[in-house]
């Protein structure tokens, strides 16, 4: 059963479009990544699933039924950080926040222990670093112990420390069976923690489906030789490439995920009167393929 489903979305801004027709569904128990740079339409989207902004247009469904008051009970969501008190403790404000809820003030110290805040309990929130303010952030989250949560941008502004205690919450989550759906900008943090992925460039999906899927990475294999107006004549008839680019002095020659045949590709070079003096295979960046994914048409 899809947690999440959306159909055809999208959000008007007077003139502006900051959802085009967006549609997709969430699969129960996973980590789904909403990847796309500041602007894509990230933040507009959770805002309507989180039924904070109403929908242009297109329609979605929570747990595969039409949303009623009683799904948002299942719900934990933090699209920002909350107002808490910054001269209360944890345990108090988390006491504020569960009374606002109706519901979760037996969850406090679980949810306390959970996001490793149970010995800071007592300390006020002043005291607290970025990375403690938004693991009692996602702790109020918890309260009600919800089957789904939604983060927009969980580890933004953090340090490197804050962003793994984060990265590490978020799976230690998921390994207790919550559904997460996650917005960032960031692709190390969707290639750590997610298991599914939608790309959002201005507003339009761009593709969608399981991260390992989405974000494979090619070979490249790299050549030189002495002729290389010749390399790359003879190197257009090998068989699999799915690509050849010139970078300054070497070749790319592309090839599907673990297809190249270093060996072969040397043997044929040498078979065709070609002598190759570089010879190297490496992947495409992940951080190329969100650019090549994401960039204009």
């Amino acid at each position: 059963m899809p947690i999440l489903t959306v159909s055809n979305l999208q959000k008007h801004y007077g003139y502006i479009q900051a959802l085009k027709g967006v549609s997709f569904s969430v699969p129960e128990g996973s980590v789904f990544g909403i990847l796309g740079p500041n602007g894509s339409g990230k933040t507009t989207l959770l805002g309507i699933v989180s039924d904070i902004l109403r929908a242009t247009s297109g329609s979605y469904q929570l747990f595969d039924q039409h949303p009623v008051p009683q799904h948002r009970k299942q719900i934990g969501t933090l699209l920002e950080t909350p107002n808490f008190y910054h001269y209360l403790n944890a345990e108090q404000n988390l006491r504020i926040v569960a009374s606002i809820k109706g519901r979760g003030m037996q969850d406090i110290d679980r949810v306390l222990k959970m996001v490793n805040l149970d010995q800071r309990k007592m300390h006020r929130f002043n005291t607290y670093s970025l990375g403690m303010k938004q693991r009692l952030a996602i702790a109020s989250c918890l309260l009600g112990d919800p089957q789904v949560l939604i983060f927009d941008e969980p580890t933004n502004g953090l340090d490197p420390v804050g962003i793994m205690e984060i990265r590490e919450l978020i799976k230690k989550l998921h390994k207790e069976g919550k559904t997460i759906i996650m917005a960032s900008h960031l692709l190390d943090e969707v290639e750590k923690v997610c298991s599914h992925v939608a790309i959002l460039q201005k507003g339009e999906l761009r593709v969608h489906g399981h991260v390992n899927e989405i974000l494979v990475t090619d070979d490249i294999v790299e050549v030189s030789a002495a002729d290389p107006v010749q390399l790359h004549a003879v190197l257009q008839h090998y068989p699999g490439i799915l690509d050849i680019q010139q970078r300054e002095q070497t070749l790319e020659l592309f090839f599907p995920n673990n297809t190249a045949n270093m060996e072969a590709i040397n043997k044929y070079c040498f078979t065709n009167g070609i002598v190759l003096n570089h010879l190297r295979l490496h992947k495409k960046s992940l951080e190329r393929k969100f650019f090549e994914l994401t960039q204009a048409n």
